[in-house]
């Protein structure tokens, strides 16, 4: 038996670089595999260190007859610069590594989007609201890296993803102690956008900004030992930043929806709330949501779905090219 022909579906965020087999046959996805962007210098190194591993499979064709990539960044120049690394490819250069098949390129984050219509039940966890309505605006956004926002529009050919910078929107307090924070990120940013404090990186700035605050020493030194320190009450600034952090998630998502009439639901998606539903479920996650004064009640049959799925740049990616 000869060897398949097959398409290339890759989701490269800041952190990791997700490749994967599109069976051109079934729509199926094999060969999955994932890729620390800080081990290798370059895009080109990981995109030929994918297609090795796709020839030790043994059931491929040595290079794809199509790709879609969903990149961390804008895609309307020639060259792709990444937001969040310092990897960058031109269109030209990346067909050519291909062998000169089909390329198409796409905001990771809106290939969350193209993946949204096909998430089956047990792909999410709700918190809170009614059943989304149909046929209205949905709103997605993620924390992980950076943040991500896009959102979906129906239309009478199906959802169409409208792809967006939502992240980088001005953080807007609400309380003193938001805005105490506001003031210490100042110091460094002038410009804080939500992005400064709904990512990896935003939920340790939120910890060394509260620790300055209270006039205490920082002991944590990276996100992840934040996260670990509150939610095991190791450290109780860590638990406040934590805390702060569901809040701002759910003022941002309550804005969202109130800006796009997202009656059809919000979607959170990011590697970093999945890890986070006890805690966040306890926290006033929802309440901020819903605290919109006159619309509150309007709010508040919204639903709120956290995507528990794995690979969802992928399964967009996926979708697109079927399309």
């Amino acid at each position: 038996m000869g060897l398949k022909p097959w398409s290339m579906v890759a989701d490269i965020g800041g952190t990791n670089a997700r490749f994967g087999i599109h069976d051109a046959t079934t729509g199926g996805l094999h060969g999955i595999r994932r890729y620390s962007v800080a081990d290798y210098a370059n895009f080109d190194q990981v995109l030929t260190r994918f297609l090795s591993d796709v020839t030790e499979i043994s059931e491929w064709l040595p290079l794809p007859e199509r790709a879609c990539f969903a990149v961390a960044c804008p895609v309307d120049e020639a060259v792709i610069r990444f937001t969040n690394s310092p990897w960058r490819f031109s269109r030209k250069s990346l067909s050519e590594l291909l062998g000169g098949g089909r390329v198409s390129l796409l905001n990771d984050f809106a290939a969350v989007g193209h993946a949204i219509p096909f998430l089956g039940l047990n792909d999410w966890q709700q918190i809170g609201g009614k059943k989304g309505c149909a046929n209205r605006p949905i709103a997605v956004l993620g924390p992980g890296t950076g943040l991500g926002v896009c959102s979906l529009v129906s239309t009478e050919q199906g959802y169409l993803v409208v792809e967006g910078e939502g992240g980088h929107v001005d953080f807007a307090p609400v309380n003193e102690q938001e805005i105490a924070v506001l003031r210490y990120l100042q110091q460094q940013y002038q410009r804080v956008s939500v992005e400064r404090l709904l990512s990896g990186r935003g939920i340790y700035a939120l910890y060394m900004a509260l620790s300055k605050i209270a006039g205490v020493n920082a002991d944590c030194k990276t996100p992840e030992q934040v996260t670990r320190a509150a939610l095991n009450g190791a450290d109780g600034v860590a638990k406040e930043a934590l805390s702060m952090f569901c809040d701002i998630l759910g003022a941002t998502a309550g804005n969202l929806a109130l800006t796009l009439g997202a009656k059809g639901g919000v979607y959170i998606a990011g590697g970093i709330v999945p890890q986070l539903l006890g805690f966040l479920r306890d926290s006033n996650f929802r309440q901020r949501f819903e605290a919109k004064g006159r619309f509150e009640a309007y709010l508040a049959e919204v639903p709120i779905k956290v995507i528990v799925r794995e690979n969802l740049g992928l399964m967009g990616a996926a979708a697109l090219l079927r399309d």
